[in-house]
């Protein structure tokens, strides 16, 4: 067991190799999942944008990643101290935390609370600052990292060039970032729309079937996947992120507009008025009806071992999709292919795939001191 343990890490080894010699950038769509009582009533969840090659300077200000970086996510929340988008690294957007060794396999509602107010005053600060007596402050800060907890999220990822990124940098960093939000015409799936229409103009537009003008988040997705399935040289990638086990409730599906109102208002629409009824049953069979991405490769950072002896046969029958992912890598490096799905991971040698990150990229010891309020 002790040798095949030890072909299993030349192996690894030798596609990491192999993958590192060439580099793809890319922007994805990240889709996320209602959640709470908010989700009940609004579930057309969130929409923010992922690139692997930009990074972020500081919350209101985007670089080129440095070799080793995992890129930025960008996303349009109201009511965060007047800004229209603030900019958070992916590891503690997904997970509140700076390093892959600090992500929780599991979490309550506390513990999340706690992870998020210790990076809010680790990076956050000059977004949310605290309040007068230092408790946090209240707003929508806290829907900027660790956003993995609370939601299942969905991604839909097209390169982008280096020259493309550098103008995105630019233009972000030039314009005024002063919050104009509306809900209905400036929200967060708008805000997609727009940044995915720099790279791939044209390719998002407005649903004024579905959903009667409005931009959801899964408008833009299905606008993105129709627009990838007529250019393949998009390079088009789905991947999901999974919601951290915990005891923290599950969210829910994604809807659109007419979805919506089909799946919870059908009988009583149906009662009140067959035709329209039809019309909006029309609408959304013909313009709005987009499903999940079935096994889309799973997106997930936290760290793995293997334990060869467990490991389980791979199954030639199985037609399934691998469970591998063409991104997040690190910046400078190209995607290699994971071990297949089928290998059970359990305590033993590091994986392969964990992203190499500065293990000294933690919390400082005053940072994890208890939080007192006089």
């Amino acid at each position: 067991m002790k040798r095949l343990a030890r072909v299993v890490s030349f192996a690894a080894a030798a596609l990491v190799a192999v993958a590192a010699t060439a580099a793809h950038a890319s922007v994805a769509l990240l889709l996320e999942q209602p959640y709470g009582d908010l989700g009940v009533f609004n579930p057309t969840g969130h929409a923010a944008i992922y690139l692997d090659h930009v990074c972020a300077a500081s919350p209101l200000e985007l670089r080129p990643c440095k070799p080793g970086e995992l890129g930025v996510v960008i996303s349009r929340y109201d009511d965060i101290s007047n800004h229209d988008w603030i900019a958070v690294p992916l590891i503690p957007y997904l997970y509140a935390v700076d390093s892959v060794d600090d992500i929780p396999k599991t979490a309550n509602r506390d513990e999340v609370t706690l992870l998020r107010e210790l990076y809010r005053r680790h990076a956050l600060e000059s977004v949310a600052p605290d309040d007068v007596d230092g408790s946090a402050p209240s707003g929508n800060w806290y829907e900027l990292i660790g956003s993995s907890y609370d939601r299942t999220i969905y991604g839909f990822s097209v390169a982008t060039t280096a020259e493309q990124d550098a103008g995105l940098i630019a233009m972000f960093n030039d314009r005024r970032n002063v919050q104009h939000y509306n809900g209905a015409f400036r929200n967060c799936a708008d805000f997609a729309r727009t940044t995915i229409n720099y790279f791939y103009p044209h390719a998002v537009r407005r649903n004024f079937v579905a959903d009667f003008g409005l931009t959801t988040p899964k408008s833009v997705a299905r606008a993105l996947t129709h627009y990838a399935s007529k250019h393949p040289g998009t390079d088009f990638h789905v991947f999901k992120v999974p919601q951290v086990p915990g005891t923290l409730p599950r969210s829910y599906g994604i809807q659109g507009v007419t979805e919506s109102l089909l799946k919870r208002y059908g009988v009583p629409l149906i009662v009140l008025s067959p035709i329209a009824t039809g019309v909006v049953f029309i609408a959304y069979m013909g313009h709005g009806r987009f499903d999940m991405p079935r096994h889309a490769p799973v997106l997930d950072l936290r760290p793995h071992t293997l334990d060869v002896d467990e490991a389980s046969v791979v199954d030639a029958a199985d037609d399934s999709p691998p469970a591998a992912l063409p991104l997040p890598v690190p910046s400078g490096m190209a995607a290699g292919p994971m071990l297949p799905a089928t290998l059970v991971l359990h305590d033993g040698p590091p994986a392969f795939d964990r992203p190499p990150l500065d293990p000294a990229n933690r919390f400082s010891t005053e940072l994890l001191a208890p939080i007192t309020t006089e």
